[in-house]
């Protein structure tokens, strides 16, 4: 049987949660942390807060967000975005945070996977990978929140970062992004083929059934957004139909 983790993704600039589509095209919803604290005491698994614009300005403006957070909620917090050296992944995980989701300084310094795991554990380590579907049929890494091409293919480099001493994969695909119309099944099922550890799935969920195919793809979580946020379901009831669908979840 399946089993699937419920990851809330919160995605911040400045103060405010927002969301946007294919990364794009943002609206600000309120304040993260009393999302935060809905998803928590509604049973989700962990929460994931991502600084959407910490890499065009080189650095990571999360920690005062997460501190607020951990003092209610009480679930593994990944923070991503911005994450650029030891030392900033030190700063997380002082203010609270339990693992660093790297992306755009990973692509530019590949080692810094290594040395994050050697300081801090692989399972702190959580290669972030942004993915686009090229004319071609193949997948793509991008970086700067979407923006940039990193001309390296995905399951190669997928595999590279579990080399290197990655503990997961939060795999995303900009394609599907926002738009909830269902997940990239063929993307995932790939990249959980191509590597031995843990993959996060984000982008396009939109309803229970495109969450039991993730599972179903082999996706160890899913990371939601829009369908949290702008009330589509809950966490709860997710997770109850996910059970009565045969997929096992964490109990809250």
């Amino acid at each position: 049987m399946p089993k699937i983790r419920l990851i809330s993704r919160l995605d911040v600039k400045d103060t405010n949660l927002v969301k946007g589509i294919q990364l794009e095209g943002l609206r600000k919803l309120g304040d993260p942390n009393r999302f935060a604290r809905e998803y928590y005491e509604n049973g989700i698994d962990e929460i994931l807060y991502l600084d959407i614009v910490a890499s065009l300005y080189n650095r990571n403006n999360l920690s005062d967000i997460v501190t607020r957070t951990t003092e209610d909620v009480f679930v593994p917090i990944t923070v991503a975005g911005g994450i650029r050296s030891l030392e900033d992944v030190r700063k997380v995980l002082m203010a609270g945070a339990d693992k660093t989701a790297i992306n755009t300084a990973a692509i530019k310094r590949p080692e810094l996977i290594t040395e994050v795991a050697e300081a801090y554990g692989r399972q702190c380590m959580v290669l972030s990978i942004e993915a686009k579907k090229n004319s071609d049929g193949k997948y793509e890494c991008y970086y700067d929140n979407g923006r940039e091409h990193s001309h390296l293919d995905v399951l190669e480099w997928a595999k590279r970062g579990e080399d290197l001493g990655a503990g997961e994969i939060l795999l995303t695909s900009v394609d599907r992004d926002g738009l909830q119309r269902g997940m990239d099944l063929e993307l995932i099922q790939k990249v959980c083929t191509s590597v031995g550890i843990p993959v996060i799935c984000s982008g396009g969920a939109s309803c229970v059934k495109d969450i039991v195919e993730a599972a179903q793809a082999g996706a160890s979580a899913v990371s939601v957004g829009s369908i949290l946020h702008y009330g589509k379901t809950t966490v709860s009831q997710i997770k109850e139909e996910l059970i009565k669908q045969g997929i096992e979840v964490r109990r809250s």
